[in-house]
């Protein structure tokens, strides 16, 4: 004889999982809390795609780097250009980060009565020690998708300077790593150049020198 079995229990019909969302922040949101005291005047941060980011301290060697950068952009701008240190700029509706230098087309005004955006920037320059990986695939990407010509990321820890240029929606095109002994010009103002020795921190407080520059596609 046989024993009849159970038929095994239908399970239970899967409950639908719940999936945060990250709430977004504009342009004007972001500025209505500095008026309303959310945001405190001497906090360091900066609205980088709908999210409100805390910047890293700054140290010596970029304290050191943004001013030599600056004063050697503020030798050379003779009225064509104007060198904006650590101010902000912006982004589409929902970035306003503050690069280290920004170089701005000319205006009388100084942009008193409007913020720069994507077609006023000649070149953005992001000064990078513990921020590098931070500065390189995030703040990069967003320059490049908002079609910014030219991004120069001063690598502290790699002793040399990182051009990005050629912008598209998946980034920079083309990428070059300008080393000690090299040159080094704007895309937008090819007959300004520097020496790339000149805007590194001097070798005793840098370390050693590298190769020359390497050219990569892609």
């Amino acid at each position: 004889m046989t024993t009849p079995t159970k038929a095994p229990p239908k399970p239970a019909p899967a409950e639908s999982q719940y999936s945060p969302e990250t709430r977004k922040f504009s342009v004007e949101e972001y500025y209505r809390m500095a008026e309303a005291g959310i945001l405190l005047p001497d906090e360091r941060v900066e609205l980088i795609d709908g999210e409100i980011i805390v910047m890293a301290p700054i140290g010596r060697l970029h304290n050191s780097g943004v001013d030599r950068f600056a004063f050697y952009f503020s030798e050379q701008s003779k009225g064509r250009y104007i060198v904006r240190s650590q101010g902000s700029v912006r982004i589409g509706e929902g970035s306003e980060p503050e690069p280290d230098i920004a170089l701005l087309s000319f205006r009388d005004d100084f942009y008193a009565y409007a913020q720069p955006g994507p077609a006023d920037i000649l070149l953005v320059i992001e000064v990078s020690d513990t921020t590098l990986a931070y500065d390189r695939n995030v703040k990069v990407n967003l320059y490049a998708r908002f079609d910014i010509p030219e991004t120069w990321v001063m690598n502290l820890p790699g002793d040399c300077i990182e051009g990005f240029s050629e912008p598209g929606p998946d980034g920079y095109a083309k990428h070059t790593v300008y080393r000690r002994g090299d040159k080094i010009s704007p895309v937008s103002l090819p007959d300004v150049e520097f020496a790339v020795d000149d805007l590194l921190p001097p070798v005793d407080a840098a370390g050693e020198g590298e190769p020359p520059a390497e050219t990569t596609e892609g």
